[in-house]
């Protein structure tokens, strides 16, 4: 059975230019794969008749052959090319062939690995901003301008890296395949091309002002907006607002990393607020009402119960954190703290002296603490 044109077989004339010829063999190869054909049993034979006309016309003395002596230029002793090596299935690697299907397969559906190096346009990186804010910026919420270093497009070349904005052009070294390759014995060695770094493509006339790289460093004015309810190590995305892509490519993102400062009044955990709210002997003994503050800047009054003791809660509802995206806020918990006098005056001292003479029934406590102790030395003793 005679072998169809590679001509015919890419759908091609044959004046077609390398990029025509890689066009066709890439819309080719993805309508045959056998991964997208498990139904249809003669895609892999079509299959591989593309890749063998493909790797015969990509080269151009390969295809100079090809249109001079037809098939017969790559069969043992005919014509001009008995001497440059067999064609597909000869002394031409299959493993070699075939990674130029798997490049041109899925070339720009990964971002690394053997076909994501040839990408002409590559994402930006992304940046972190680590901000700090105060705890009532966390309550309310709060609109901040931050300043940015980062890379971005250059204004001169539009990001392309060319002089005047050209596009770049197709590497002559690989022929835009990023990649080159060497004929060891047996083996095919393939390495990175070393003229244009894998990208595929060169700059001619790099842009005065980026050296050739497309981007220059800028400082970025953003006005952040901070919801209420953040808390220490909320992460806020800024899509596009990170690093420009080289080649034109996709701007990275910029991450906001929260940090709320400690208040000198109030405790945070979670949406519970703590305040502790020293009170005076007298007032803790006698109760009476001291006047707190809340978090969204007003006031409370707060009764404190007589003999109220050290570590005594009260609960404010709904005068602690919101939430963060809405749904609810939290309380403040108000923490009773008996504070002791001290620097006392010689009246002072007589009169409390006075109280503790009378007060000892008083404080049940303490009393029935000292009765477990003399109870607990009495059983050593015994």
């Amino acid at each position: 059975m005679a072998k169809r044109d590679y001509y015919e077989t890419l759908g091609v004339s044959r004046s077609a230019s390398a990029e025509e010829l890689k066009k066709a063999y890439r819309k080719k190869a993805k309508e045959l794969h056998p991964d997208r054909n498990a139904d249809n049993p003669d895609a892999e034979a079509r299959f591989k008749e593309v890749n063998e006309a493909y790797d015969a016309l990509k080269d151009p003395e390969k295809k100079a052959a090809y249109d001079r002596f037809g098939h017969a230029a790559f069969e043992g002793g005919t014509g001009a090319s008995a001497g440059q090596g067999g064609g597909f299935g000869r002394n031409q690697d299959f493993a070699s062939a075939f990674s130029d299907v798997f490049e041109d397969l899925f070339g720009d559906f990964v971002g690394s690995g053997r076909g994501g190096s040839r990408s002409r346009a590559t994402r930006g990186s992304d940046l972190r901003y680590n901000m700090r804010i105060t705890l009532e910026e966390a309550y309310a919420g709060v609109k901040k301008t931050i300043r940015v270093p980062r890379l971005s497009e250059c204004d001169s070349c539009n990001g392309t890296g060319a002089e005047g904005g050209a596009e770049p052009v197709v590497c002559p070294t690989c022929s835009g395949m990023g990649k080159v390759r060497a004929q060891q014995g047996f083996f095919t060695v393939e390495r990175t091309c070393p003229t244009c770094g894998g990208s595929g493509q060169i700059v001619k006339n790099p842009c005065r002002v980026c050296m050739g790289s497309g981007r220059v460093e800028k400082e970025a004015s953003l006005s952040v907006s901070i919801p209420p309810g953040v808390e220490t190590g909320t992460r806020i995305r800024l899509s596009g607002e990170g690093e420009a892509g080289l080649r034109s490519g996709p701007a990275g993102d910029l991450y906001i990393f929260v940090n709320v400062a400690e208040h000198p009044i109030f405790k945070r955990d979670d949406l519970t607020l703590y305040c502790r709210v020293p009170v005076s002997v007298t007032r803790a003994a006698l109760g009476g009402e001291v006047e707190v503050p809340t978090i969204d800047g007003g006031r409370s009054r707060v009764k404190i119960p007589a003999g109220s003791q050290s570590g005594r809660q009260m609960r404010l509802r709904g005068k602690g954190m919101p939430m963060l995206r809405g749904g609810g806020q939290g309380d403040m918990v108000l923490e009773v703290a008996v504070e002791t006098p001290v620097n006392l005056t010689a009246r002072q001292r007589e009169l409390l002296e006075e109280f503790e003479a009378l007060s000892a029934e008083n404080n049940p406590e303490s009393s029935g603490f000292f009765d477990k102790v003399k109870g607990f030395w009495d059983g050593m003793k015994g």
